[in-house]
């Protein structure tokens, strides 16, 4: 058996590092297919409902802050970037370098959350709300409060995703203090990174459908 398998990080189920990266890269793209299976059905319906409610959503969309969807999206864009900072500096064997680049990833993410909350306190404010602040004062509510609970829940169960991807990334930090990467192994890198990558796509494809084409 190699040295690298006395890594500190190897568990005890694999008999190299590079099985267990295999094995760990294996598990997150698999993980990411039944994320599809989960976000699909809820963007198909989606586009069923707008086909047939489309005047009410058409009214209901343009009470969206479609600005700060604008800027949430260029912020998620930069965090994207700082993951493969992370990944890149992990390759050089840099654990400052990953610690740097994933704290500034876990700020923009921070950021991001702040400002759907902005999102929602405005929404709230208008009683846009449905069964907790509803308070539709245009035409078609009916349809209007339908694509609202979409807009709630579909953006609810991405911020909840970034809320996961920080707790991972605050994981994969304290693990680069410890000196537990190297140029041999640093799969907990990659792997959170396709995770927010993944996170990032689906708000890609979100911001699109719920603020500019219904």
């Amino acid at each position: 058996m190699s040295d690298t398998s006395h890594h500190s990080i190897l568990a005890h189920q694999f008999d190299d590092l590079e099985q267990q990266r295999e094995v760990g890269t294996l598990g997150i793209w698999a993980f990411l297919a039944t994320e599809v299976l989960f976000f699909g059905p809820l963007f198909a319906s989606f586009a069923i409902y707008r086909i047939f409610y489309h005047v009410g959503f058409y009214e209901a969309q343009h009470h969206l802050n479609w600005q700060i969807g604008a800027i949430n999206t260029a912020v998620l864009l930069v965090s994207s970037y700082t993951v493969v900072l992370a990944v890149y500096a992990a390759h050089k064997n840099d654990s400052r370098g990953i610690v740097r680049a994933l704290a500034a990833t876990i700020g923009v993410a921070v950021i991001f959350l702040m400002l759907k909350a902005v999102e929602y306190w405005l929404e709230w404010r208008a009683g846009h709300v449905p069964s907790l602040n509803w308070h539709w004062t245009h035409g078609h509510e009916a349809e209007a409060k339908l694509f609202l609970s979409f807009y709630f829940i579909m953006t609810g169960i991405h911020a909840l995703h970034m809320l996961v991807g920080i707790g991972i990334f605050l994981w994969v930090i304290s693990l680069a203090r410890k000196g537990r990467f190297s140029r041999e192994y640093y799969n907990p890198v990659e792997i959170s990174g396709l995770y927010w990558h993944f996170v990032d796509v689906v708000w890609i494809f979100l911001y699109p459908t719920l603020y500019l084409l219904a």
